[in-house]
């Protein structure tokens, strides 16, 4: 056993003297990009127009601000934040990703198991019969019986000359750290889906209520118009008219409520739950607080912020390695193994001095010929670094993109909140107007139809105007990243009490 350990020992020995370096390229990460901005110099003003209604407070820019761990509660909605924890629990998405960060981190786990020798033991009991005649020696038995008992402990280790077997372990790790990300895009795109469902139930709402009372409104002129006809100051097309007005407006009522519930049962989906069990609180504009200082990152940080960036770096990193493992592989490969052990024909005798046995081995491997099988293995992963170095620029790009659409967005969101506001007063006083001077016979039937169109469009409008305000905010946060990096628990265990929780039922 004392050679056996000599020999593991100097195999650790020249194994650590090989690796002090790896072929193949080192990977670092991408610098962001210079001077870089997400809009030219002035084209955002650093505060919004601000309207006179709930949600329309203007809002304020604020550079380098940054953000909160659980940014939605922001929106200090109660329910809101409830309905995300309730997800983060249950959300089947984020439990697959979960998942697949652990396999990942247990790949890398294996796979550093080939820094070390492998050791492995064996025993073995063996009776034969043999035939004489196959020895040829006259007077030699014609046959015999032999048992033999074998115990041996081996030992095989391959030297990472070349850093072969520390690029795989690399280009796991990168795989690992793709997946870490993911799960945070996951975590990520969840929340913000939630938030902006939420904001559309809201809207949905709200402009079924809006809705109902234009057709109540609506449901009022035609009492009014009848009454008139039955004095003879109406006439019978106008009655008509009326009650085609009402059922137009009472036609868009169904739709509406369907993809009420349509969006109920998103919900449902996001937070595990089928949709027959989904028992979630209604949203309402109302209810919802519009976040008044918004954070813009600076662009320097920016790229460390967003979890689909960190995962194209990661995928980045592990093509690199790759190509360090593909030219590993065309260098020679050395491998050192020892067995040592007793053979006795008895179970009795295998520890005696006369059964040992034991073997030493070293073998160098170098590929000489396989049809250029290595080589174009290495240049593939060449060329596989390369497409990830480039659909990591492409989304960097889409980031920017992503953050300057948002910002543009928001300032045109608080413009038109502010105009649909104005607008809608406008409209319901010119209705009110119209509908008493139509009732004393100082207007047309048909101006009261127009006013009538004219204010279902503009409260239907500005309803859409008010919810597209705060879906844009929530897709500011979710544009910069979300605060993955101030939240305090570890995505990974999140879900953990969840998952043990069912495993128990």
């Amino acid at each position: 056993m004392k050679t056996v350990g000599t020999a593991a020992s100097t195999a650790l020995l020249t194994a650590g003297l090989l690796t002090a370096c790896a072929v193949g390229p080192n990977f670092k990460a991408p610098p962001a990009p210079r001077d870089a901005a997400f809009v030219p110099a002035g084209q955002i003003a650093p505060e919004t127009a601000a309207a006179p209604l709930p949600g329309g407070q203007a809002q304020r820019f604020v550079d380098g601000m940054d953000i909160p761990g659980q940014w939605w509660t922001l929106f200090q909605s109660a329910p809101l934040n409830a309905l995300i924890e309730r997800a983060l629990k249950n959300s089947p998405t984020l439990q697959s990703a979960q998942a697949a960060l652990r396999q990942a981190n247990e790949n890398v786990a294996a796979q550093r198991g080939s820094y070390y020798p492998s050791v492995s033991g064996t025993a073995q009991s063996e009776r034969q019969k043999g035939s004489g005649a196959s020895f040829g020696i006259p007077g030699f038995p014609s046959s015999y019986y032999y048992n033999l008992q074998t115990a041996s402990v081996n030992v095989s280790y391959t030297l990472d000359a070349f850093g072969g077997i520390r690029r795989q372990v690399e280009a796991l790790q990168a795989q690992a750290e793709y997946e870490q990300f993911a799960l945070e895009a996951s975590y990520l795109t969840l929340t913000a889906n939630i938030v902006t469902a939420a904001i559309n139930e809201a809207s949905l709402r709200a402009q079924i209520a809006a809705t109902d009372d234009i057709a109540r409104s609506q449901q009022r002129q035609l009492d009014i118009t009848q009454r008139r006809f039955s004095v003879g100051a109406a006439s019978r097309a106008d009655v008509l008219q009326q009650q085609s007005t009402l059922q137009a407006t009472l036609a868009t009522l169904p739709s509406l409520r369907s993809q009420l519930a349509q969006q109920r049962n998103q919900l449902a989906a996001y937070v595990g739950s089928l949709p027959a069990d989904y028992t979630g609180d209604g949203f309402n504009l109302d209810s919802l607080n519009i976040p008044q200082e918004l954070p813009v990152s600076l662009p320097s940080k920016f790229v460390e912020q967003r979890p689909d960036v960190r995962e194209y770096s990661a995928l980045l990193h592990q093509a690199t390695a790759q190509i360090g493992v593909a030219t590993a592989n065309m260098l020679p490969q050395i491998t050192l193994s020892a067995s040592y052990g007793q053979d006795a024909s008895k179970w009795a005798n295998i520890f005696s001095p006369s059964s040992n046995v034991y073997s030493l081995i070293g073998s160098i491997t170098q590929p000489i010929f396989k049809g250029g099988q290595l080589l174009h293995q290495r240049r593939a992963a060449v060329a596989a670094a390369q497409e990830a170095a480039a659909n990591y620029q492409a989304t960097v790009i889409t980031a920017f993109q992503n953050v300057s659409n948002t910002l543009y967005a928001l300032q045109a969101d608080a413009e038109t909140l502010a105009a649909q506001a104005t607008a809608e007063r406008s409209a319901a006083d010119s209705l009110t107007l119209v509908q008493a001077q139509y009732k004393n016979g100082g207007a047309s039937y048909l101006q009261v139809l127009s006013s009538e169109q004219t204010y279902q469009t503009a409260a239907v409008a500005l309803v859409k105007a008010r919810a597209q305000r705060f879906a844009d905010t929530a897709a500011l946060f979710q544009a910069l990243g979300g605060g993955w990096w101030n939240r305090n628990e570890p995505l990974a265990d999140i879900s953990t009490t969840a998952r043990s929780q069912q495993a128990q039922r």
